[in-house]
């Protein structure tokens, strides 16, 4: 009986979402350099945000081998530690890291996510295979590839997310992590577009998280390792694949069964555009501090008032914060916060910080830092409006603004001027701006964890796109092992 339902399904063609998505990662012909260059930032810059995490203890005990000692010497390396792991647990360790503060790159759509997470399982298939090829004797991969298959991972994730969302039947964006990792990672090692149509179609069947775990009341860590853990996924179901094991044609559109009939309602998954490179090319960075991108602007605005009401917190009658839809639903919170994963997702502690401190760092989350009553004390005079300009604005794919505004008013009736941000800092529109500052941020990511001398040796290969781009990628991570 098993053979025979195997032929039969053989007989059928894959969905098409699933063959163009094949067909994108196998044949497709990258032509911008635009996109390369952002991709070389958006390398850098996760890298970089990645170290940062190894700080902090809650991070840092997740990574290593799964069970201790289970380390594979030869296999692919975590960047910043010494580890070195076989692939799947390797790309769990670098998605992690790479998540963990909430500092990487950002995609704002119907879903929104964060395309640099696949850099986990991209990393470590690439720097396993190409260990692996010098064993034999074979060329490695180059950093080019690494490059490629990012700029890929981002349009993968985001041009589904354009229309697909997730988050409205309650479910987590890093199931399209899923889905952009397996599709790269089963190319990098080699697979063919039958194989990269199987290893698809059993991270769709995979199932999504809930967002249960960024959502009041249950805002927890496990939002810090989701993507680790969904990237790590796509590296295991890539290598079985590899192995021989079957796929599933009709993945999304069975009746009842499939994933448009269980996870979406019977909304049928759809393109929002042709895949090609657009998603890197309008990648939004997070530079100048961490927090959760719907509010990256109003923290700016809280930046701009914050000589004129440091000093006048106790005179403050009321904040008004004009901002988005999108934002309303996912990080306007009130009442107690429990954790810093629950801090960095809600809009009014994060501007609260940026008045009172005029600076925003990922220590501003912990503990001993929301133990300061000023902060509470400003979040219970503040009041969230939507403009529903804002709201159209962000969808817009001429515009894509995340606006924020904030006005002061004190007890004395004065108020401030109404403080208006459109674009952050890490928007395209302001690339001339945020792309230095890029290399900034990685330069002071890199030195908390290597001394000078290393740190410039990596800067300036990572700042050569010509080096850098010819360079095996076992020779790349080399540099950041400790």
């Amino acid at each position: 009986m098993s053979s025979v339902h195997h032929s039969v399904t053989n007989k059928q063609e894959f969905d098409p979402l699933i063959v163009e998505i094949a067909d994108y990662v196998l044949d497709y012909k990258l032509d911008s350099e635009e996109a390369y260059r952002i991709a070389q930032h958006v390398l850098i810059d996760s890298l970089g945000t990645g170290l940062l995490a190894l700080r902090f203890p809650e991070c840092t005990k997740l990574l290593g081998p799964i069970v201790p000692g289970a380390t594979l010497p030869g296999g692919a390396r975590v960047p910043g530690t010494s580890y070195e792991l076989d692939p799947v647990q390797a790309a769990f360790n670098i998605g992690t890291m790479i998540r963990w503060l909430d500092f990487n790159d950002t995609w704002l759509a119907a879903e929104w996510g964060h395309p640099s997470d696949n850099l986990g399982g991209i990393l470590a298939a690439a720097d396993y295979l190409s260990r692996v090829r010098i064993s034999e004797g074979k060329a490695p991969l180059k950093m080019i590839d690494v490059l490629t298959a990012a700029i890929k991972a981002h349009e993968i994730q985001g041009v589904l997310a354009l229309k697909n969302s997730l988050n409205q039947v309650g479910l987590d964006h890093v199931h399209l992590v899923k889905v952009a990792s397996t599709a790269v990672v089963t190319a990098i090692l080699g697979g063919r577009k039958e194989e990269v149509q199987n290893a698809v179609s059993n991270a769709w069947i995979d199932g999504a998280s809930l967002r249960t775990y960024r959502q009041a009341p249950n805002a927890g860590s496990r939002k810090s390792w989701a993507a680790g853990d969904a990237t790590s996924r796509a590296v295991k179901l890539a290598l079985m694949a590899l192995n021989g094991e079957m796929g599933y044609r009709s993945a999304l559109s069975a009746n009842m069964w499939g994933v448009e009939a269980v996870l979406f309602k019977g909304k049928k998954l759809e393109l929002g555009r042709p895949f090609g490179s657009y998603v890197m090319e309008n990648i939004l960075f997070k530079i100048s501090f961490p927090a959760e991108f719907h509010a990256q602007t109003a923290v700016e605005c809280a930046f701009d008032l914050h000589e004129l009401v440091k000093y006048r917190l106790d005179d403050i009658q009321q904040i008004t914060l004009t901002t988005h839809q999108s934002a309303i639903r996912i990080i306007d919170k009130k009442g107690q916060l429990h954790n810093p994963a629950d801090r960095d997702h809600c809009l009014q502690y994060m501007v609260a910080i940026g008045l009172i401190f005029g600076n925003l760092q990922a220590e501003h989350y912990e503990d001993d830092v929301a133990a300061d009553p000023r902060i509470d004390a400003i979040r219970d005079k503040m009041v969230v409006i939507e403009d529903e300009q804002y709201s159209k604005d962000y969808l817009d794919p001429d515009k894509r603004s995340i606006a924020n505004a904030i006005q002061v008013e004190f007890k004395d009736g004065t108020k401030s001027n109404k403080i208006i941000c459109e674009y952050p800092i890490g928007h395209r529109r302001r690339r001339n701006d945020g792309l230095p500052k890029v290399w900034e941020k990685f330069e002071s990511n890199l030195l908390t964890r290597f001394p000078r001398k290393k740190t410039a040796d990596i800067l300036d290969i990572s700042h050569d796109y010509d080096r850098l781009v010819e360079m095996p990628v076992s020779d790349y991570l080399k540099l950041f092992v400790i």
